[in-house]
């Protein structure tokens, strides 16, 4: 595979190899690509654990009866006033 960096990139490339911490671009680039699989992986997990959050609200709220939206700006309001005074 043949890649085109930009000169930003060939410069932040040169700048990690100057420092001393890498010892070829390949190496840098190693690194980089290890993190944004991390970075991928961890916004899915993020994603899943809303989706749970969100899917046990709803089944929550299937068993709550409703309340009207002042009642319940007011609650969170309260429990906001109840976390400062904690």
């Amino acid at each position: 595979m043949s890649i085109s960096l930009t000169p930003d990139q060939e410069r932040f490339i040169q700048t990690k190899l100057q420092d001393g911490k890498y010892r070829s671009a390949e190496e840098v680039l190693e690194v980089a690509l290890r993190l944004l699989d991390e970075y991928d992986r961890a916004d899915a997990e993020w994603v899943e654990d809303v989706r749970e959050k969100v899917d046990a609200a709803i089944a929550a709220s299937e068993h709550t009866p409703p309340i009207d939206g002042e009642t319940f700006v007011n609650q969170i309001l309260e429990r906001f006033r109840q976390a400062r005074q904690a």
